[in-house]
């Protein structure tokens, strides 16, 4: 599946006023997963197998680490639990980085918001404004994506300045030394 997102995460500092933004609007709470992300050495852009117990899938992605809300091509692949996509990935390009979070989900319409525990870096909220169809204008679903990821970090009072430009094997590969 395809998938065009615009996409922010910061550290989560005021848990309180998320969480009374996420009740104002309703927001689904589609469950609490704890998820390891195993994300290998390719030549350019992110792969990565998701596992846990909501979410199981193949991830490629390529998105630039800018300190604001930013586009991401995504294709995406569901897997069965318990698949051998990880151990098949890892012989052939090598693990670069494993992330190990405890991740609350919520939707509000086509935004999915992600309250992170992740092991050995702290607490972090990402929002990702998505669409799937194949069908609609891209410069006008990147435009509407944009403006529904800006009045998340409006929302939740996060300034530019606070989002993490890096993805969480970035920041998990400064951690640990080579």
């Amino acid at each position: 599946m395809r998938i065009l997102n615009y996409e922010f995460k910061a550290r989560l500092k005021s848990e309180r006023r998320v969480r009374a933004e996420l009740r104002k609007l309703r927001a689904r709470f589609a469950g609490l997963d704890r998820q390891v992300d195993t994300y290998f050495r390719v030549p350019r852009g992110r792969l990565k197998v998701r596992e846990g117990k909501i979410e199981n899938a193949l991830i490629f992605y390529r998105r630039t680490n800018e300190r604001r809300a930013r586009s991401s091509q995504v294709l995406l692949v569901k897997l069965a639990p318990g698949n051998s996509m990880r151990k098949i990935l890892g012989a052939v390009f090598g693990v670069l980085a494993v992330v190990e979070k405890r991740r609350e989900i919520y939707f509000w319409k086509n935004v999915k918001i992600h309250l992170d525990r992740v092991h050995g870096l702290g607490r972090f909220v990402e929002v990702e404004a998505m669409k799937k169809s194949k069908v609609e204008s891209q410069k006008l679903k990147a435009r509407a994506l944009r403006r529904q990821a800006l009045e998340f970090q409006r929302r939740f009072g996060i300034a530019d300045s606070e989002i993490v430009p890096e993805s969480y094997s970035d920041l998990i590969l400064r951690k640990t030394p080579p």
